[in-house]
């Protein structure tokens, strides 16, 4: 079926397919490229020797890729759980940000395991914390020791129900 519409007509249509009204003139040096910007020659291919996670949406994986960090245990686990799932969903970002914090967890087990205890006081930045925004991180401790105190009572009392059981 074909239109029938005149687009000459539309105020503006067109206005950027004629390179003498080019609206980015003074500031742009015009070389004439622009226009075959999509005409290159693809990377090759990055040899794939870990495991990817590649969104649903994509039909190859990327040219190229991280190699330093696969995904491993339980991050690992959510992770590949998120990449079954369309990047439109929570299902895929929200596991994502989950895997993230317990990626954080493990590194800092790993480090432990190796004999490195890490200072997380600072890594977490708590130093400028205190010094910007102490009522913040006074609210954060105190959320974290709650937490902390309701976990360590659910598991303690084995007589009563508990909060998980």
């Amino acid at each position: 079926m074909k239109n029938n519409i005149d687009y000459k007509s539309i105020p503006g249509w067109g206005m950027d397919s004629d390179p003498e009204n080019e609206p980015t003139y003074p500031m742009k040096n015009y070389t004439g490229d622009d226009h075959n910007r999509s005409n290159y020659e693809r990377a090759s291919q990055q040899p794939i020797s870990v495991e990817i996670l590649q969104s649903t949406e994509r039909p190859k994986p990327p040219v190229v890729f991280g190699t330093s960090v696969p995904p491993k245990g339980l991050s690992g686990q959510i992770r590949r759980y998120a990449f079954q799932h369309s990047e439109d969903r929570y299902r895929h970002w929200i596991p994502l940000i989950l895997a993230d914090r317990i990626n954080m967890v493990e590194g800092v087990i790993d480090d432990l395991k190796k004999g490195y205890i890490p200072n997380v006081f600072a890594e977490r930045g708590w130093k400028a914390e205190m010094k910007y925004n102490p009522r913040g991180l006074a609210i954060k401790v105190l959320a974290m020791a709650a937490a902390g105190t309701l976990i360590w009572w659910s598991l303690k009392s084995k007589k009563s129900k508990g909060f998980f059981k």
